[in-house]
């Protein structure tokens, strides 16, 4: 990669800034890796630097800047701020060519790093009869049905790739079922150990949230015993596979972030597009939300 290219790693942002920072080390984990290469960092909400910053930090000397949507799911935000960001970028840079590659999506990295939070836990009970072993897949959750779609094909893919009878999904917020919910259907179907296994990349309000809610789960169910796996953000297959969006080594479901240059998006924007204080893409103001994407928004399908 030439040096008239920036990297811009675009987080989503956590109100517990303890996440924010591990995005940031992440970076500079990344940098020792690459230590020619120029990688800045930014954040969609909760944030000091948001996107509009930090697009033009990353535009500062550069030629080309690529935009890498360091989160797990597309939904609201990635499908509506962001390509708005690159849009108000590309006015405000007009020498600087702005690309982005997709979010990390749910695909066979990600369920390699799936897998090895499994196993872990699995030696973490001493390799208990995985047919008595639930699994649960806790995510985020979204008003997204196609970004809750992805954690569902990991449960899948989990589920045939091991012997585990019981392969369930569960949401921290937004959607349901929530992972009480889960926990007490797989104890009236006999588990005796249940694997939780949070799909989150760093820390936040809601992965406290885990912590707190299984403690509770010991006590309610006391002859099941629970392990409980943690974020994977600094995992090396996260490494890599950000190193092979860089590389242009893109998954075969395509190389575009959905909704950049979408006409069905542009249409959308005024209904569902807010700048709430803490995106601040340019857009008209409205109120604090989690998530503005609704089903009726397609995504862009490249030719």
């Amino acid at each position: 990669m030439d040096n008239s290219t920036t990297l811009l790693l675009v987080g989503h942002g956590s109100r517990n800034q303890e996440g924010n920072k591990e995005i940031q080390r992440f970076a500079a984990d990344w940098r020792q890796r690459h230590p020619d290469w120029r990688i800045e960092v930014c954040f969609i909400e909760h944030a000091d630097v948001l996107l509009t910053e930090g697009m033009d930090r990353a535009a500062k000397n550069a030629r080309r800047v690529l935009v890498i949507p360091f989160i797990l799911n597309a939904a609201g935000h990635v499908k509506m701020e962001l390509p708005a960001a690159l849009n108000a970028a590309r006015l405000s840079h007009p020498k600087v060519e702005f690309l982005v590659t997709r979010h990390l999506g749910m695909g066979r990295e990600i369920l390699a790093v799936l897998q090895g939070q499994l196993d872990r836990l699995m030696k973490a009970l001493d390799m208990p009869d995985p047919r008595t072993t639930g699994v649960i897949l806790l995510g985020r959750g979204s008003s997204d049905a196609g970004a809750n779609g992805e954690l569902a094909k990991m449960a899948r893919w989990i589920f045939e790739d091991n012997e585990h009878e019981l392969v369930d999904l569960a949401f921290t917020s937004i959607t349901w079922p929530r992972l009480e919910t889960v926990v007490q259907r797989q104890s009236r179907l006999g588990m005796t150990q249940v694997c939780i296994v949070p799909v989150y990349l760093f820390t936040g309000v809601l992965m406290e949230r885990i912590k707190s809610q299984v403690e509770r789960l010991k006590v309610q169910y006391p002859g099941i015993a629970f392990a409980l796996g943690t974020h994977f953000g600094f995992d090396k297959g996260i490494f890599d596979l950000l190193d092979a969006k860089v590389a242009g080594h893109e998954l075969p479901e395509g190389g575009l972030l959905e909704c950049d240059g979408c006409k069905y998006r542009a249409a959308a924007e005024a209904e569902h597009l807010h700048d709430h204080s803490h995106t601040a893409t340019g857009a008209a103001h409205g109120h604090e939300h989690e998530h503005h994407h609704h089903d009726s928004i397609h995504p862009h399908v490249p030719a």
